[in-house]
């Protein structure tokens, strides 16, 4: 981690080398009036909008929307089994388990025909009195238990002793994106009508305290955060049905769960103050988290160590290295291929638009994590052996 500094704020990096796009949307961020104490930088970090991902931001008394993002709640979910890799034959892990995970749950912008129970749906929220949740209510219904696109994912990986792995990359759908999209637009109006100080061009329009506003987004981002959850989870619980079919007598340990885009309460340095992770972890000492790294490549299950400059944060992933649209235009197809190829990997790698989630898009995981060793401690690598995108 290194110090540098920005308008007489502090900034504190964990990443070796940041994009220039990056590094000036950090600069920004710097000239918020409510920055609280410092700012701090992931080190798998990257351009995003208005904020760059893998970003920890602390704000007194205030949201932004665009520092959460439009995937709210979005994050990750891991489970163990007690089933040995080398008990998968071929025919069973790519007939039985690929083709019944691909059955069963929806990918890409493919939603349910029919709708789900609403017992797979969040409880104890006030749907009245959420603007938009209210509005898309039926929606979701038919969205919970879908993987979406872009960078989600299911794998089933292997740990160092070859047992079956599950875990899963996915969050809130186009729930979190119309939240996310409806508060940004009153933030900017709000901040038009009372003269903010904060430059419109920076993309960063806050909600505060003691408005309406706040606490109308704060109660929808909330939903949101547990509709990620909800959709997670329900796509674990078929995932095991699926694959104790193919394998009877699987035994599933509890999931791992952990979002990483979203707004909340946190003391840090004596104050109660609004910390944003966008792309980012908690890591609180003694909380079990997932960084995933790339397509082909390794994921770990990590313990916080609870590291204050960090705003007890970590890395949410490896980070991109290049946008989608460069990975297309410069990835070569058929060395992608052949990389995953050799490694074993069951993927759906087909074409030149996959190139942009592959793993030559993305930063060295390894490197990602060696640069945080201050914030995580690594608990079980995992491979993967079989990869499904959206």
């Amino acid at each position: 981690m290194y110090v540098t500094t920005f308008n007489k704020r502090p900034v504190k990096i964990w990443a070796e080398n940041v994009e220039e796009s990056a590094m000036r949307q950090i600069e920004n961020l710097t000239t918020l009036p409510f920055l609280f104490h410092h700012l701090a930088i992931m080190p798998d970090v990257h351009t995003g909008m208005g904020m760059p991902i893998g970003g920890v931001l602390a704000c007194v008394d205030a949201v932004i929307p665009n520092a959460v993002g439009v995937d709210i709640g979005c994050g990750m979910c891991a489970v163990k089994t007690n089933r040995k890799v080398t008990e998968l034959t071929d025919d069973i892990l790519r007939k039985k388990i690929m083709g019944g995970i691909r059955g069963r749950i929806p990918l890409g912008k493919n939603h349910h025909k029919q709708p789900q129970d609403r017992c797979y749906l969040p409880e104890g929220h006030d749907i009245d009195k959420l603007h938009i949740v209210a509005q898309r209510i039926d929606s979701i219904a038919h969205e919970v238990g879908t993987l979406g696109g872009g960078n989600h994912f299911i794998e089933l990986q292997r740990d160092e002793d070859d047992n079956l792995w599950i875990m899963i990359h996915s969050g809130s759908r186009n729930l979190g994106k119309r939240v996310g999209d409806h508060y940004n637009k009153i933030a900017e109006s709000l901040n038009r009508m009372y003269h903010s100080v904060v430059d419109p061009s920076i993309r960063m329009a806050f909600l505060p305290k003691h408005s309406k506003e706040f606490h109308n987004y704060w109660a929808e981002m909330l939903y949101c955060v547990d509709f990620a959850l909800c959709n997670r989870r329900l796509m674990m619980q078929r995932i095991q049905e699926v694959i104790a079919d193919a394998l009877p007598g699987t035994e599933f340990e509890p999931m791992i769960n952990i979002a990483h885009n979203y707004a909340v309460w946190e003391e840090h340095y004596g104050e109660n103050v609004v910390v944003h992770r966008k792309g980012a972890t908690l890591a609180d000492k003694g909380v079990i988290g997932i960084i995933p790294g790339s397509q082909g490549t390794a994921s770990y299950i990590v313990e916080g160590l609870g590291n204050p400059e960090s705003f007890r944060s970590c890395s949410h992933g490896a980070g991109r290295v290049l946008s989608r649209t460069a990975a297309i235009k410069t990835l070569n197809l058929k060395e992608e291929i052949a990389a995953l190829n050799a490694k074993g990997i069951v993927h759906a790698i087909r074409t030149q638009s996959d190139m942009e989630e592959a793993s030559g898009a993305y930063k060295d995981i390894d490197m990602v994590m060696t640069q945080q060793s201050d914030l995580v401690e690594i608990k079980t690598r995992l491979l993967p052996i079989a990869v499904i995108k959206g």
